[in-house]
């Protein structure tokens, strides 16, 4: 067993760590069956919601994705396999992993209340990390268990109003070629949370280069030509009308994962529809991803801090690399509560289920083939 200890917090205060700017590589997207295609056809751009909207509207007809299954890291694997085959190069980094897994480890120095549970390999390099999918199951089943206050919405509403808010908030198409009719309609949609938009991102914290996959909600104008040209992403939160200190306090914990979620893709604009107790939608919020931490130590209560976040990471991240040493499976864990992380080996060789036979059988052989027309060229940075 292998701990890496998270207090005291004191030794990863004071100017971060060197970040890389993230830079998307690669793409993929769900439909509405939730089925995979390695194109932009799930790209969603944003268009203001009418305010005073019900996002309790259609909660009957929710087309809500079953995420019982266990998709390990296939679609992100699937889609490096089809960049290393336009470029006849690995995809070179130290880690990869969705954005998920990434936050839950940045956040770790300021959310003692959530524990998490990974599962880890090495292959040719790279670790590659996934979420222990029996313990997110117990996770959600136990979040949802927890009883409501009399009056108030349930756990699986309030998720809702989330999915809706995207619904108001996002056309298929660009404002010009969009229709006034289907702007004006999104009331009456049907919310389906299949279809998704998944960027991949090249990013880096400190000494470690990190390839992350996640979903993006919807691009603020269009997507530039010059793939150098930072993306103009924005990601849609909802939450509740601030009424009392505690629900600053309540707000401020929220903003910890905004900010990490849309910091790791490289989102520059978050903006968080701002809802009544009971669900109705009434102004929106804008923020700057980069001014979020200010925000917090200046006029909030201080119960976070950014760069404390990315030193943590960064230190975490190269004792990560030096640990897991070995292929096998590799478990990483941290307890509610808990002031270490835990690191251990469950299966002394193999990869487990992380990587996909595809996955494996390409690097091992078809790579290694296709390569030999490129003359050692690298993957487009």
């Amino acid at each position: 067993m292998n701990y890496f200890g998270i207090q005291p917090l004191g030794r990863f205060s004071g100017s971060s760590a060197a970040i890389r700017r993230p830079k998307e590589i690669a793409y993929f997207s769900y439909d509405d069956g939730h089925r995979l295609h390695l194109d932009e056809r799930s790209l969603r751009y944003y268009y203001p919601p009418n305010l005073g909207a019900d996002l309790s509207k259609g909660f009957a007809n929710f087309q809500q994705l079953d995420d019982t299954e266990d998709d390990h890291l296939d679609s992100l694997l699937e889609t490096i396999i089809a960049l290393e085959k336009r470029n006849g190069a690995r995809c070179e980094t130290d880690i990869m992993t969705w954005r998920g897994m990434m936050t839950k480890i940045m956040a770790t120095p300021f959310d003692n209340a959530n524990g998490f549970e990974m599962n880890a390999t090495r292959f040719q390099g790279t670790i590659f990390i996934e979420e222990n999918h029996e313990h997110k199951l117990e996770q959600k089943k136990a979040q949802h268990s927890q009883p409501s206050q009399p009056g108030a919405p349930s756990q699986n509403l309030m998720s809702y109003w989330g999915y809706k808010f995207e619904t108001l908030s996002l056309m298929p198409d660009q404002w010009h070629p969009t229709s006034r009719e289907y702007i004006e309609s999104r009331e009456e949609l049907t919310v389906n949370n299949h279809a998704q938009y998944c960027s991949i991102v090249r990013t880096g914290i400190g000494k470690i280069k990190m390839v992350i996959g996640g979903e993006v909600d919807a691009v603020w104008d269009c997507k530039p030509d010059d793939k150098d040209v930072p993306i103009n992403w924005v990601e849609l939160k909802t939450s509740a009308e601030i009424e009392s200190d505690r629900d600053m306090l309540k707000y401020e914990r929220k903003l910890l994962k905004f900010w990490i979620q849309s910091f790791l893709l490289g989102v520059p604009k978050i903006i968080v529809g701002v809802r009544s107790k009971d669900g109705f939608l009434q102004r929106l919020e804008e923020l700057e991803t980069k001014n979020i931490p200010g925000m917090v130590k200046r006029g909030g209560e201080g119960t976070w801090d950014g760069n404390l976040c990315i030193n943590f990471t960064a230190s975490f991240l190269d004792w990560l690399r030096s640990t897991v040493d070995t292929e096998g499976v590799w478990r990483i864990r941290r307890r509610e509560r808990s002031q270490v992380i835990e690191v251990f080996k469950q299966e002394d060789s193999g990869h487990g289920d992380i990587l996909s036979r595809e996955f494996i059988e390409w690097r091992s052989r078809g790579l290694s083939d296709i390569a030999k027309d490129f003359k050692g060229t690298n993957v487009a940075e």
